[in-house]
């Protein structure tokens, strides 16, 4: 009898241990989400404060993402990594989303930014979250775009249907160029629903 009754309590010290152990990491997922939402709403901000038009470009397209990044390059080489959320506008979908970028250049030092995407249209919401877009340099992509030839001040074409505003902290860059980036869906942060509580 005591023999079961010492197995039961272990099977039990292990039930609360686990059950401590999801509750932490559900905490520490749910203050990421609330950290890139903050941060979201601080680049749309910064954005609108810069380029005031940009406000009722995002407030009316299909779809929206902003992403915040650090940039490190050491000699020819660099790399770039960030997180993020995208806005879906027509259903209320909300996806994180991280990014990595890869690129080769001289220089050295850390260059923090953000990104802004304009999404047009269901297909390149669809390409985007997905992570199978590809980025073309704003050259390659406006050749290529075929299906709106649409501009937004002070945006760049980044692909077919999709335009991006990129934020320094000197201000709005004229030229963002983001050929080589990676963007894909977190998929820690989007395992349980995303959307925030009704109030």
């Amino acid at each position: 009898m005591k023999k079961i009754m010492l197995g039961l309590m272990a099977i039990f010290m292990l039930c609360m241990m686990t059950a401590t152990a999801l509750a932490a990491s559900a905490e520490k997922i749910q203050k990421e989400r609330s950290e890139i939402d903050a941060l979201s709403s601080k680049t749309l901000q910064n954005l609108y404060s810069k380029v005031p038009s940009a406000e009722n470009v995002i407030n009316s397209c299909y779809g929206y993402a902003t992403l915040s990044n650090t940039g490190i390059k050491l000699g020819i080489f660099g790399d770039a990594h960030g997180r993020g959320l995208a806005i879906n506008n027509e259903t209320g979908e909300r996806i994180y989303m991280r990014m990595n970028e890869i690129g080769v250049g001289l220089g050295l030092g850390v260059k923090e930014y953000d990104l802004i995407f304009v999404i047009g249209t269901e297909s390149a919401w669809k390409s985007f979250i997905s992570g199978d877009i590809k980025f073309a340099s704003s050259a390659e992509a406006s050749a290529t775009d075929g299906k709106t030839g649409d501009s937004i001040e002070g945006a760049s074409i980044a692909a077919n249907g999709i335009w991006v505003y990129q934020m320094t902290k000197k201000g709005l860059a004229l030229d963002a160029s983001i050929k080589g980036a990676k963007i894909y869906p977190d998929k820690k942060l989007n395992k349980t629903e995303t959307k925030p509580e009704a109030e």
